[in-house]
């Protein structure tokens, strides 16, 4: 693989930053004010498909227009969770330094881009990347394949000369669909999905030196 390789694309949420777990709970705190409850294998049945927590309040039929204010109150929870809770993931710095000597990086991420500065504010990950595609950047979204199509393109790359690192279901479907080759990091909020599709899959993003 050392010899084919040029590129790397990652994930963000879950790869790079410990996020989806505040995210989860951002959903669960605003569906909770219309009365519901968010199950955690509801939401990972929804996220696995790339769909939105939100579909809750739908089968509930709940009003358009009050699952809109809900969201934009789900949305000032997450940023509130992003700006208090600690979301670091150990070591991904030093690795993306090392890494950067020999591939060119770039990450490809379901986040608003919104979200996504305010998570990388002041954390010095994107220093190592050529660019970033966030929510807004393509018009289907994980498990479609596009987001990574997307990257292939701005990369000018082959997809044999592009690895994904991923940590979830509809990632690694992403990039498979793509026809990249694809690393899933093990992470404790998706463990119950489904990876046989994986090419290697790793239990910490530590590891990805030596398998790189």
């Amino acid at each position: 693989m050392k010899n084919l390789k040029k590129y790397i694309l990652f994930d963000n949420d879950g790869v790079l930053v410990e996020t989806e777990k505040w995210y989860f709970e951002a959903n669960k705190k605003a569906l909770a004010l219309l009365g519901l409850n968010l199950e955690m294998d509801f939401y990972q049945k929804i996220m696995i498909k790339g769909g939105s927590a939100f579909e809750l309040a739908q089968i509930n039929n709940i009003e358009k227009d009050i699952i809109e204010k809900h969201r934009s109150i789900r949305d000032n929870f997450y940023q509130e969770f992003l700006q208090t809770k600690d979301i670091t993931i150990p070591k991904v710095k030093d690795i993306l330094k090392e890494l950067s000597k020999r591939y060119k990086m770039a990450i490809v991420t379901t986040s608003r881009r919104v979200d996504f500065e305010l998570i990388h504010k002041n954390r010095q990950i994107i220093d190592f990347m050529d660019f970033i595609l966030c929510v807004e950047d393509y018009e289907r979204a994980k498990p479609h394949p596009e987001p990574y199509l997307k990257g292939l393109e701005k990369f000018n790359a082959k997809d044999f000369e592009a690895i994904v690192v991923e940590d979830s279901q509809r990632g690694l479907q992403s990039a498979k669909s793509a026809n990249i080759d694809c690393i899933v990091i093990k992470n404790e909020f998706t463990t119950s999905q489904d990876f046989k599709k994986a090419d290697f899959f790793i239990n910490s993003f530590e590891d990805l030196e030596n398998l790189l």
